[in-house]
C-alpha cells in the first residue's frame, strides 16, 4: 500500500476497499478517500461503496502510470467494467463493438492523435470479445473515452 500522509483514521470494508480520513493542512480540511487493497485511489467512499458493494467490482488502475482506478472486474458475473465520473459500463465475452460505441471512440482530439498515435486505444467496429482479456480491453477503451 502506498504511503498516505496526515492520516486521522482508517477503516477496512469487507467489500475490498479502505477508507482513509486525512487532514490537509494547506487548506485546513479533512477529507475521506477510498483505496483498493493495493493502495490505489478509487474515489470518495460513496463511489467505492457503489462499485465494490453494489456492483461487486474489484477496482484496479487501467495502467500502472494512472493515479485513479477506472476499470475493474466482477468475478460473479465475469464482466470487466470501465468508468469515469460520467458513465459506467460492463463488458462480457461475446460483446461486439458497434459504430458509435464509446469504446470505438479514442477519447482524445484528432490533433493530439496526429502527434501521439499510440494514445489511440479505441477498438474497431466489429471487434468481438472472445476472452476476458478482450473484455478488459473494452473496459479500458470505454474508460478512456468517457474520462
Amino acid at each position: 500500500m502506498r504511503e498516505i500522509n496526515n492520516v486521522i483514521g482508517c477503516r477496512y470494508f469487507k467489500w475490498g476497499y479502505w477508507v482513509v480520513e486525512q487532514f490537509h493542512e494547506d487548506c485546513n480540511i479533512t477529507l475521506k478517500s477510498a483505496y483498493n487493497t493495493k493502495g490505489d485511489y478509487i474515489g470518495n467512499p460513496r463511489f467505492a461503496y457503489f462499485l465494490c458493494k453494489k456492483k461487486g467490482i474489484i477496482p484496479v488502475k487501467a495502467k500502472r502510470t494512472h493515479n485513479v482506478c477506472s476499470i475493474g472486474f466482477n468475478p460473479e458475473n465475469k464482466k470487466w467494467y470501465g468508468w469515469s465520473h460520467r458513465a459506467i459500463n460492463g463488458f462480457s465475452i461475446g460483446d461486439i463493438v458497434k459504430k458509435g460505441d464509446c469504446c470505438n471512440e479514442p477519447g482524445v482530439t484528432e490533433e493530439y492523435l496526429k502527434e501521439h498515435p499510440e494514445a489511440d486505444i479505441s477498438l474497431p467496429v466489429g471487434f468481438i470479445a472472445k476472452t476476458e482479456e478482450d473484455c478488459k480491453r473494452m473496459a479500458i477503451a470505454f474508460a478512456e473515452s468517457v474520462s
